[in-house]
């Protein structure tokens, strides 16, 4: 990371190395900006991670961190032709996770009137999905957060953005099966792309889950009941979305005491084969050192770290990476009961 000035060089530079990958034109020394670049957020990382835990310790609220890959970074660049790299928001990310919405806006509200020279960059309900729910169903709260420090080592640092993102477990939960959908299918509801029914029913889903156990709405607020369930049912019966989320097998291998995890894919391979190893780390500089090896040593493969308090956390905070819907098909199957009866 260059002391000197912004990490990469400069922003200028950073954008350019983003253009060229999104032309096919990087050359080795774009990709090496582009590296640069995105280990200096790691830091920014630290940081954040520190304060949210302070501010969680004794709290049933979860914490994760999430250091975004390289791949996803070129793959957004594809997906958003007018999208300066230098402006992506959520290189470094934070993902917090509630019991209760209620308990969701109590921890942003306090976290917004803290002191900390960290900037605010976005109005509190612009990426508030959760009192505006997308289209897709997506529920949940983004801020993005301006890295700022007074040291001398730490200047170059100055600017570089942070996603905090804020979900209840029911939001994660969906947001999960989402995400496993992208990982065994050869569609990406996520982003919307491929087959268009998964994303049909996985909306549909969303406003079944928020009615049962949020006393809230998604993105079908004017269906009754009964036509809600009988909706995602007969969608759901043409795609057979839950029955191939039943029959997936977590991952087998087993996430140690150690917090920070590398988790390596295969993107060739659909299902749960595609995760070929799991190497954990007590030292968070360990695990990134060697994070960064590795996809030197293997452009081929999705190489993702993650990090959170404990074992448990991990699997609950990253479960798409463990191909593990099973929270979302209890939700799912309990609300279409519920809703039944109503």
């Amino acid at each position: 990371m260059a002391q000197d000035g912004f990490p990469g060089g400069s922003k200028g530079r950073v954008n350019k190395a983003g253009n060229a990958v999104r032309d096919e034109a990087a050359t080795e020394t774009d990709y090496d900006v582009i590296e640069t670049w995105r280990a200096a957020h790691r830091q920014v990382l630290n940081t954040f991670q520190g304060i949210l835990r302070n501010r969680t310790r004794g709290s049933h609220i979860i914490v994760a961190q999430r250091h975004k890959r390289r791949t996803t970074i070129f793959g957004k660049l594809e997906r958003f032709p007018g999208m300066q790299l230098a402006r992506m928001d959520d290189v470094a990310g934070c993902r917090l996770i509630f019991r209760t919405a209620e308990e969701l806006y109590q921890f942003r509200k306090e976290l917004h009137d803290a002191r900390f020279r960290h900037k605010l960059k976005n109005q509190p309900d612009k990426y508030d999905y959760i009192k505006s729910p997308k289209d897709t169903g997506y529920r949940g709260v983004h801020d993005v957060y301006s890295y700022d420090v007074n040291s001398v080592s730490g200047k170059p640092l100055k600017g570089l953005l942070i996603e905090l993102q804020y979900r209840t477990i029911y939001q994660h939960a969906w947001a999960t099966a989402v995400e496993v959908v992208g990982a065994i299918t050869e569609s990406q509801p996520k982003f919307q792309q491929g087959d268009d029914r998964y994303q049909v029913v996985l909306a549909y889903a969303s406003e079944i889950i928020a009615r049962t156990f949020e006393d809230s709405n998604s993105c079908f607020p004017d269906l009754s009941n009964t036509d809600l369930v009988q909706v995602f049912l007969e969608k759901d019966a043409e795609i057979g979305l839950m029955h191939m989320l039943r029959g997936l097998n977590s991952a087998h291998e087993e996430v140690d005491e150690k917090k920070n995890v590398i988790l390596i894919f295969d993107p060739e391979i659909e299902g749960d084969d595609r995760l070929r190893n799991i190497t954990s780390f007590r030292d968070a500089t360990d695990a990134l050192r060697e994070l960064f090896r590795l996809e030197a040593e293997h452009p081929e493969l999705d190489i993702v770290l993650v990090r959170a308090d404990t074992s448990g956390e991990v699997r609950i905070a990253f479960q798409n990476y463990f191909s593990d819907a099973r929270e979302f098909i209890n939700l799912v199957d309990h609300g279409c009961d519920r809703l039944r009866q109503t």
